[in-house]
């Protein structure tokens, strides 16, 4: 037992809240993406089944796993062929944005729906009180986990949706040359990840401001719901 706790990026005993948060943002993120992707006139992600709230069509194996070892994994892309948009580089930024803005919401919507419960007494009147402190973890992590998708894809580095918005944004000219130096970008963006120094005052930040923000939604749904 002390083995795996050493091993993991996590403690066992939220290891379930932790895995269950991430595979349920991942696939409500991955789902955005196709979506509007399908909605806007291209059907590749729709052809390969990707516009589905089924999370085995999104999650990838060794992705998990490095979340489980690293605290840092990934879903699979959803393919995304922007010339089939009416208008490439508007519909491109709004399919982008799609998956982190679903993050942000859900964090949300899990808040309240949580507050809600306990409004009606229906959370806090289980027999069993380890049920209740389940549910608070649970929705801590949903909360916690995704406004740090929210925030952490939004970094404009490759393979980020922050980068293909800023690409999508940017004059054609501006974003020919960002797309020349894309593979620098890229080994930026996994020494950011993967070296502690880096990490440390790159990613530990946004996870703190991610904290900040899964704050802010309990305040909000407090001040709804009278907590």
């Amino acid at each position: 037992m002390d083995f795996l706790n050493n091993l993991l990026f996590v403690r066992l005993d939220v290891l379930p809240f932790y895995v269950l948060a991430l595979v349920i943002g991942f696939t409500v993120h991955e789902f955005s993406h196709a979506y509007f992707a399908n909605k806007f006139g291209d059907p590749t992600a729709r052809l390969l089944g990707r516009v589905s709230l089924n999370p085995a069509v999104h999650i990838d194996l060794l992705g998990i796993i490095l979340l489980l070892i690293a605290g840092f994994g990934w879903a699979k892309p959803v393919p995304v062929t922007r010339e089939n948009f009416k208008n490439p580089r508007l519909m491109g930024i709004i399919v982008s944005a799609a998956g982190p803005i679903s993050n942000l919401l859900l964090a949300l919507i899990t808040v309240i729906i949580y507050y809600a419960l306990n409004y009606f007494g229906i959370v806090g009147s289980f027999a069993n009180t380890r049920i209740d402190e389940a549910i608070f973890m649970f929705v801590q992590y949903m909360a916690l986990m995704n406004c740090f998708l929210f925030v952490f894809n939004l970094i404009p580095l490759p393979p980020l949706d922050g980068y293909r918005i800023l690409s999508d944004w940017l004059p054609r000219r501006a974003s020919a040359k960002l797309q020349r130096v894309e593979q620098w970008a890229m080994l930026i963006f996994l020494l950011v990840v993967f070296l502690p120094p880096l990490r440390a005052v790159t990613i530990s930040p946004l996870y703190t401001f991610a904290q900040d923000l899964a704050s802010s939604f309990y305040t909000f749904a407090g001040v709804i719901f009278g907590g």
